[in-house]
């Protein structure tokens, strides 16, 4: 009963059964039906029963096809086993219907029941062009009415699900029309309504659209490409119809004049131009300019001159290469202007050189004149010199030009200059000519010889070798010739009578100074002078530099014992009480060195001393104390080596022996060669003395230079007076300290104070040359000083004498 139902209810909703025959049963079914669809109840339709399908082997075979269907054993009814497409099972459309024939069979009995399935046609596909662009090549001369066939769109439903109709998408140039076949399929016709025209469009592009009848209605689309075939229907055009054209004359052969366009909007062969010269040009402008036929490109092909033609015509034709030839022309005027062809010339009428550097301002050395031949602007000229000169150019008449000078020349700045006057016209492109002239300068002595330093110092050892190189002072003259030769003099200056150029010697021509003599530092400390360098010009120009010639010390000369005093380096000998206190001053050795502070400066030794815990010495003041009290063993001659050394390297030295003698009462000593008693107490207060002693000898310097003076000015006459013999003594006098006196330059005195006792004081006059002799003798005070103890007091005098 259940199967029953579900049979009726498939009847009325997908298929309809027909009953031609008793021995065939037909069946309709709609294709795309899915698997498992049941089509009919086969036990029921074959009256057959269903208990015995499954033993009599019931089963479904379909010819010459896919089994499609089959059939349920249990219920009798036949399914759908795959999927049913009408197109491919019936892949023809001659004919509407499409028939799947099977066989059901069963055994025992053996029956076999016709069966025929028609598969009814659904709107499963769409109309589909063979190719998806269609390509028509139309030519743009075509007239309008003109029909084209297009490719028709291939649908492989049948009847009313077919194609029906085509649409066409919007043109102005096209339309189609619908035709129906013989075998009732349509296609369409592209006609052409309105002509073609390359040039504006030279592709258009359309797209057709097949509908088939199905609902909903389906629809296939291609591309309909249409070219435009060109014909030649467009001549020729120039850019423009006339051209003016100026060009200068001497234009180089080959120059371009003009390049010629002209399009055509046709393509290919009717496209391509030829250009050609027209009956019109003249032969003249045929010969002066070449027309390249391809190009369009004009020439100059001969010499162009303004004087002999002034003005070319021609005219010319551009034509293309369609079977109909068209053509254009255009007209071209080339007018010949003038060149600045010519260049100015330059004429140096006069030139003075050399000339003096000094020479004045304003002052003409040159005549120039310029020139061109052409006329107008191109005529006209201007002449020129570098601005970075001290000349002008001034023009004196009709391009005539003076060159003067405008500032100072200097010959040692720049010797001579290269002049360039250069001539320019005023054309366009302007022209040029040069021409360059020397100008020497001629030297003139202006400039006064220079040393590179304005005081020189010189350090020279003492004790030089006569003739020795001190230093070579040259000077430079940047002037040129007997202007630059130099000739170096020592300007005469006269120190303590003695003329500089008697110590010192420059060589003229180079400028090297020599010394003359050998220099005693203790004598002559430094010289201040004066060098001249003088050139040899008309007038001669000199300039002069400040020399310090500075005498270095040497360590040459020894200590000079001068106190205790003794006389031909026998010994002193010294009486002292024994009584005396430990710390006394028993002596005190004094020694002077001539030579500089640091050469001179003294340490005293003892050398030799009897017994060393006796006696004590100060090594900076020689003082000689008691280091203790006399006891009855010591000895009651004591002797004493003090040694006297100085600072310089090497050292040298003096000595003294000090003979003491120890007495029991105290005695009063006297020095054994002097008229002044000497007490040793006198240096209980060195320091006093000291600035006594430096006191005096400022004094004495002060009275030698006041002499110095006044023997100056009162000199008499060499032929009265006798000159002075070279170790006389000028003047002396005596008195409380000694006076320096002036000698000649083999010897001098030098006094110094040493001590001031209660009876008197004791002056050694000692000379600087080393190696000298001294005599000692004393001097009596003058009466006009007064005495601080009343006793006759005496000076005690060191003659030295070379």
């Amino acid at each position: 009963m259940r199967s029953h139902k579900r049979y009726v209810g498939l009847v009325v909703l997908f298929f309809v059964v027909y009953h031609v025959s008793a021995s065939v049963t037909h069946y309709s079914i709609p294709e795309e039906l899915k698997e498992g669809s049941v089509v009919a109840n086969l036990a029921t339709d074959l009256s057959l029963d269903v208990k015995t399908l499954n033993k009599r082997k019931m089963r479904v075979d379909i010819i010459a096809n896919k089994k499609y269907l089959d059939v349920n054993k249990e219920t009798g009814e036949l399914y759908v086993v795959e999927k049913i497409d009408r197109e491919y099972i019936c892949n023809t459309k001659l004919s509407l219907s499409c028939y799947i024939k099977l066989e059901a069979t069963l055994e025992n009995p053996l029956r076999i029941f016709n069966i025929e399935l028609e598969i009814l046609d659904m709107n499963d596909n769409a109309p589909q062009f063979r190719r998806d662009a269609i390509h028509l090549d139309i030519s743009e001369s075509t007239p309008t009415g003109e029909r084209f066939s297009l490719s028709n769109a291939v649908d492989p439903d049948v009847g009313s699900n077919s194609v029906k109709t085509y649409h066409l998408s919007e043109s102005d140039h096209f339309e189609i029309e619908v035709q129906t076949g013989r075998d009732g399929s349509k296609f369409a016709d592209l006609i052409l309504k309105k002509a073609l025209d390359r040039e504006q469009q030279a592709v258009h592009h359309l797209i057709l659209t097949a509908v088939d009848g199905g609902t909903p209605a389906r629809s296939g689309t291609a591309s309909i490409i249409v070219h435009v075939l060109d014909t030649n229907d467009n001549a020729p055009t120039f850019d423009r119809e006339s051209y003016n054209i100026k060009l200068m004359e001497n234009s180089p052969i080959g120059s371009i004049v003009v390049h010629l366009n002209a399009t055509d909007l046709d393509e290919g062969s009717n496209s391509d131009v030829m250009y050609s010269y027209s009956l019109y040009t003249p032969e003249k402008t045929q010969q002066t300019f070449n027309l390249n036929p391809s190009s369009g490109e004009i020439t100059v092909k001969g010499v162009l001159n303004y004087e002999d033609f002034k003005i070319y015509h021609m005219e010319v034709i551009a034509a293309d290469r369609g079977a109909n030839s068209l053509t254009g022309q255009c007209n071209i005027k080339i007018i010949i202007e003038d060149m600045n062809d010519n260049h100015p010339e330059i004429s140096i009428k006069s030139f003075q050189s050399p000339i003096n550097e000094n020479i004045k301002l304003d002052t003409v050395i040159a005549v120039v004149s310029v020139s061109d031949e052409d006329s107008g602007d191109n005529g006209v000229v201007d002449l020129h010199i570098p601005d970075n000169m001290p000349f002008k150019l001034r023009e004196s008449s009709d391009n005539y030009y003076e060159l003067v000078v405008s500032e100072p020349l200097d010959r040692e700045k720049v010797p001579e200059y290269d002049i360039t006057f250069t001539v320019t016209d005023r054309g366009s492109p302007p022209l040029s000519d040069n021409e360059t002239m020397t100008l020497e300068l001629l030297d003139v002595n202006d400039n006064v010889p220079q040393f590179p330093q304005s005081f020189y110092t010189i350090r020279v050892l003492e004790n030089n070798a006569p003739g020795a190189l001190l230093s070579s002072l040259t000077a430079f003259d940047p002037d040129l010739h007997e202007n630059q030769y130099l000739v170096y003099f020592i300007i005469e200056k006269e120190i303590a009578n003695t003329s500089m150029s008697m110590l010192f010697s420059i060589n003229p021509e180079n400028g090297n100074l020599y010394a003359l003599k050998t220099f005693d530092y203790e004598i002559e400390k430094d010289f201040l002078f004066h060098i001249e360098a003088r050139d040899s010009g008309s007038p001669p120009l000199s300039s002069n530099v400040t020399v310090h010639i500075v005498i270095v010390d040497q360590n040459d000369n020894a200590p000079v014992i001068v106190s205790p005093w003794r006389a031909h380096g026998s010994v002193v000998e010294e009486k002292i009480p024994r009584s005396t206190d430990k710390g006394s001053l028993v002596a005190k050795v004094i020694a002077l060195d001539t030579d500089s502070v640091h050469n001179s400066r003294i340490t005293y030794l003892f050398l030799q001393v009897t017994d060393a815990t006796l006696f004590s010495l100060d090594q900076y003041n020689g003082e000689i104390r008691t280091m203790r009290m006399f006891s009855y063993r010591d000895p009651r001659h004591q002797r004493l080596v003090v040694v006297a050394k100085d600072n310089g390297q090497p050292a040298l030295s003096a000595t003294v022996t000090i003979k003491l003698s120890t007495v029991e009462t105290a005695v009063k000593a006297y020095s054994d060669m002097t008229e002044v008693p000497l007490e040793y107490d006198i240096f209980s207060d060195l320091n006093l003395y000291l600035v006594i002693g430096l006191g005096s000898v400022s004094f004495l310097l002060l009275i030698t230079i006041l002499v110095t003076i006044v023997l100056k000015c009162q000199k008499p006459n060499p032929s009265k007076a006798a000159p002075p013999s070279r170790n006389s003594v000028i003047s002396e006098r005596n008195s409380t300290i000694a006076d320096s006196t002036l000698v000649s330059n083999d010897a001098y005195w030098y006094s110094l104070f040493l001590a001031e006792t209660r009876k008197g004081k004791m002056v050694v006059r000692q000379p600087a040359p080393k190696g000298s002799r001294y005599i000692v003798s004393s001097l009596p005070r003058s009466t006009g000083v007064s005495e601080t103890s009343g006793s006759a007091a005496s000076t005690l005098q060191v003659r030295y004498v070379l």
